[in-house]
Parts: structure tokens; C-alpha cells; sequence
């Protein structure tokens, strides 16, 4: 590929790296809050957890929708709403520090906020301006960013939490929020112009034929309800690890610099399995991929559960979990514009993650229900093992279309 086009691209990838680095960076070290909310407040566990879970059906939730808007009219203007809204749920969440307050500030305006900002905004607006052939890998480095946010923000949050309190915690990374707003500015254009490569082949790949008939033609599709399914799974594994994995490390007696570094292994080993996965995504079926990366995590949960509760234990688990994290989500975004092309892919990808994200409810939700009810975690992660077996075979009978001639040939 000629500089010229990659020069065209990859500041688009980049500042969707970015903005995804904060958005989800915040998001997934909002379980290091829950511990700290609790003994301040004298909420309950499950109070704080349905909180946090209703966020996670949010963020899901206005995917698709901010993904709608977006694909008829630009991603600038979703984009600066996402950030106003997460810097104004988060900066307001302690001032509200009831359970109604947290649901309204947590559970609702940061998560929409952060859902605008997210995945299916962010991969499709730089979709249609990279080749077919380079969408796989660009979409594992913009996942990436969301990785290492969540390297970069866990020990923030956990440093300072313990020199300041959950309150100043809150603000901080409120402020952080603001930086996504000056880079909504490269990603503003309704319809970005497509690479050279793909040119020639718009009218076969990117035939437009509305949103309501392409959503006609996608929701009648078996393979793309299976996707569903099989992301269904895939938030409710990340919801439940995210929200209590730093409460089952304190339940393990064990202090909150592990919960910190154990959130902080899994976004640096995603930056990998993020990466590796759109890698591979360009040269194997992505059904297997996300078929292995779901069986994976059911082996990985059964050697947890059997292992002693020590740190070494949480670390390997979280290196492990790190490497598919969120390494399912280059290969279904890809899935979903092989089968469907990058016009509406915004919209399309954001529907199967208000499936992640209705997983991610019950996850979340769950998790609180069952410390509350049992005292422990562990059926829940019988559970976990079950589904992840689940969404393994679901991927297998998946239609992956091939890519047109003239697109593999450029």
C-alpha cells in the first residue's frame, strides 16, 4: 500500500485509538469504585452492582442508536455529546451518592456518554475510509485503545482513591473525559471517501440501500442472530469480571493494589490479543477465531476456580483473560462487514453489542445477587464456563461470506 493512502487512514485510526482509550479506560475501572462507594455510603453490594449493571445495558443500548445517527449524519456531533455526557456522570456521581443517584449518574448519563464513544461509532466512522482487506487489523488497534486506557486507568483510579477518596477519584477522571472532545475533530465527516483500493469496487461492496432494508436483510440472517448470541455471552463474561474481580480479590483477603494490577494486566495483554486478533483476522476464518477465543475462556475460568486464591493466581488468570478480553471484537465487527458491508456498520455492529451489553446487565447484576444471597461467586462462575461453551459452538455454523473478487485481488 502507497504511503499517500496510508497517510490518509491511519490519523483516523489514531485518533479513534485514542478517544477509545479514555472512554473505556473510565468505563472498565469503575469496579475499583465499588468496594470504596460502599464503606462510604453504606450501600449495599447488589444496590451498587444493579447501578453499574444498568450502566453496562446502557452503554450497549445506545450503540446502535448513536450508531444510526451517526451513519446518516456524522460522527463529530455524537462524538462531543459522548464526552460532555461521561465528564458530566462521572463528575456529578458523587454529589448523588444514593442509589438512585448512582444509577442516574453511573447508570445512566456516563454510560450513554462513553456508549457514544465507543466501538460502533468509533470502527464505523474509520471503516469506510480504510481498504477491505486492512479493516480487520485497523479495528484490533482502535480495540487496543480501549485496552491500554484500562492499563493506564486502574492504577489511576486505585492511587487515587487511596490518597484522596472515591469522591476526588470521580473528578479526576471527569477532567480526563474533556480530552475527547478535540478529537471528535478528525473523525467529524458524515461519509469518509473511500481509499483507493476500494474504489473500484464501491458499487459491489457498498451498495447502499438504505438503513431501514439493510436492517431488513440483516435481522432475517442466521449467521448474524448467532453473532448475537455469541457476544450475548461475551458481556456477561466481561460485565462479571469487570464489576466483583476487584471484590473477590478483597474477599480473598487480598489488598486493592492486586485488584489494580490485575485490571491493569488484562488491558495490557488485550493490547496483544486485540491486535493479534485482527492480525489473524486477515488471513484466517474469524468464526474460528471467536470460536477459540470463547473456548479459551472456559478453560481459563475452570483452572481458576480449581487454583488456590494467591496473587500469582489472580495475576496468571489476568494475563490470560487479557489475551481475549476484547479480542472478539475485531473479528464480529469484521464478520458483521464481510456479510453486510462498511455502510451501516455502525448501526449493525451496535446492535450485536446492545446483545453484549444485555449479557453485560446481567452479569454485573448477578454477581452482586449472588454475594448477596451465598456470600461467593462461585456458581456464578460455573455459569460463566457454561455460556462461554455456548457462544464457542454458536460461532461454528456462522455464514462467513467471502470477500468479492475484485476487493481480494486489490
Amino acid at each position: 500500500m502507497s504511503a499517500p493512502v496510508m497517510n490518509r487512514w491511519w490519523p483516523l485510526v489514531l485518533a479513534a485509538t485514542a478517544m477509545m482509550m479514555i472512554t473505556m479506560g473510565i468505563r472498565q475501572s469503575l469496579g475499583l469504585f465499588v468496594q470504596p462507594i460502599a464503606a462510604d455510603t453504606g450501600l449495599g453490594i447488589a444496590a451498587i452492582s444493579f447501578a453499574l449493571a444498568v450502566g453496562q445495558f446502557v452503554w450497549g443500548a445506545v450503540q446502535p442508536v448513536f450508531g444510526a445517527i451517526a451513519d446518516q449524519r456524522g460522527s463529530g456531533r455524537v462524538l462531543v455529546l459522548g464526552g460532555v455526557l461521561l465528564f458530566a456522570g462521572m463528575a456529578a456521581a458523587p454529589f448523588f451518592a444514593s442509589e438512585w443517584g448512582l444509577l442516574l449518574t453511573l447508570g445512566l448519563v456516563s454510560a450513554a456518554g462513553a456508549g457514544a464513544g465507543s466501538f460502533s461509532i468509533l470502527i464505523g466512522s474509520t471503516a469506510r475510509a480504510i481498504p477491505a482487506e486492512k479493516r480487520s487489523m485497523a479495528s484490533g488497534v482502535v480495540n487496543a485503545g480501549g485496552s491500554f486506557g484500562q492499563f493506564l486507568y486502574a492504577p489511576f483510579a486505585t492511587t487515587m482513591i487511596g490518597a484522596f477518596g472515591w469522591a476526588a477519584a470521580a473528578w479526576a477522571m471527569a477532567a480526563t473525559a474533556l480530552a475527547t472532545l478535540p478529537l471528535a475533530w478528525p473523525l467529524r465527516r458524515r461519509k469518509l471517501p473511500p481509499a483507493p483500493a476500494d474504489a473500484a469496487v464501491a458499487v459491489v461492496v457498498e451498495d447502499d440501500i438504505g438503513l431501514r432494508a439493510q436492517l431488513r436483510v440483516a435481522l432475517r440472517d442466521r449467521s448474524y442472530w448467532l453473532l448475537h448470541l455469541g457476544f450475548f455471552t461475551c458481556g456477561f463474561h466481561i460485565a462479571f469480571l469487570v464489576t466483583h474481580l476487584p471484590t473477590e480479590i478483597a474477599m480473598c483477603g487480598l489488598s486493592a493494589g492486586v485488584s489494580a494490577m490485575a485490571l491493569s494486566l488484562i488491558g495490557l495483554f488485550n493490547i496483544v490479543g486485540s491486535i493479534g486478533a485482527g492480525w489473524l483476522g486477515q488471513r484466517y476464518r474469524m468464526k474460528w477465531l471467536l470460536t477459540a477465543i470463547y473456548a479459551s475462556r472456559a478453560l481459563m475460568i475452570l483452572v481458576y476456580v480449581l487454583s488456590p486464591p494467591t496473587p500469582t493466581t489472580f495475576f496468571l488468570f489476568a494475563i490470560g483473560l487479557g489475551m481475549s478480553w476484547l479480542a472478539t471484537v475485531p473479528p464480529t465487527a469484521g464478520l458483521v462487514g464481510k456479510l453486510f458491508g462498511p455502510r451501516y456498520l455502525a448501526t449493525l455492529f451496535g446492535l450485536t453489542l446492545l446483545s453484549h451489553q444485555t449479557g453485560a446487565f446481567f452479569g454485573a447484576w448477578m454477581g452482586g445477587i449472588a454475594v448477596a444471597k451465598t456470600g461467593s461467586y462461585l456458581w456464578v462462575w460455573y455459569a460463566d464456563m457454561a455460556l462461554a461453551l455456548l457462544a464457542a459452538a454458536a460461532n461454528l455454523p456462522i455464514r462467513e461470506a467471502q470477500l468479492p473478487k475484485a476487493v481480494a485481488a486489490a
